[in-house]
């Protein structure tokens, strides 16, 4: 399992890395969406249903706002030099950023144990044992959303209802910005 998860990270990095240095601007939206939906997989294969359904939603809004946004543009050449220069700087961001990642995942519990048997003073130990009781939700992942961290679950609902509202008043800009439509036009 450890080997299909890390060819899926794998994966995902070489469609991120296409999606930078693509020069096509519709090739490399369809690889930042390849992004996202092979972390949906991996979420899938870390058994965590619901984050991949969240990824999944993201993903299509996502990808649906950024063909639109694409649509009739090209992409504009960039100075060799400077181009260079950024990928330089993005390549050392990158190996820094994996050097601290390999770092970190050194000190990580043996894989399949669960936090709850690290900490026995987790919130996650509480909520197993008095979810049922306290809130009369039969299936805890409910219980912890809509009753525990019911204000975080609001908090999130309301960034992404923020989100979207924000990429349509951005698009519908755009549209009007290239103008009225005639009344001759539409018939």
């Amino acid at each position: 399992m450890i080997e299909v998860l890390a060819v899926i990270v794998l994966l995902a990095v070489v469609a991120a890395i296409f999606a930078l240095e693509t020069p096509n601007l519709m090739a490399s939206v369809i690889s930042v969406g390849a992004v996202g939906f092979l972390l949906a997989i991996a979420f899938l294969f870390l058994a965590a249903p619901d984050i991949a359904i969240v990824q999944i939603g993201v993903e299509v809004v996502t990808l649906v706002i950024l063909i639109r946004a694409t649509l009739g543009r090209q992409a504009k050449p960039v100075n060799s030099r400077r181009g260079l220069v950024g990928m330089i700087a993005a390549a050392a961001i990158v190996v820094a950023i994996g050097l601290f990642g390999v770092q970190l995942f050194a000190h990580f519990p043996e894989f399949g144990y669960a936090a709850m048997d690290r900490f026995m003073d987790a919130p996650a130990t509480a909520y197993l044992e008095t979810g049922l009781a306290e809130t009369g939700a039969p299936n805890a992942v409910t219980a912890v959303l809509l009753d525990f961290r019911a204000y975080d679950t609001l908090g999130e609902a309301t960034v992404l209802f923020c989100a979207v509202i924000g990429a349509v008043a951005i698009l519908r800009r755009r549209a009007r910005r290239q103008g009225p439509h005639r009344e001759e036009d539409r018939v």
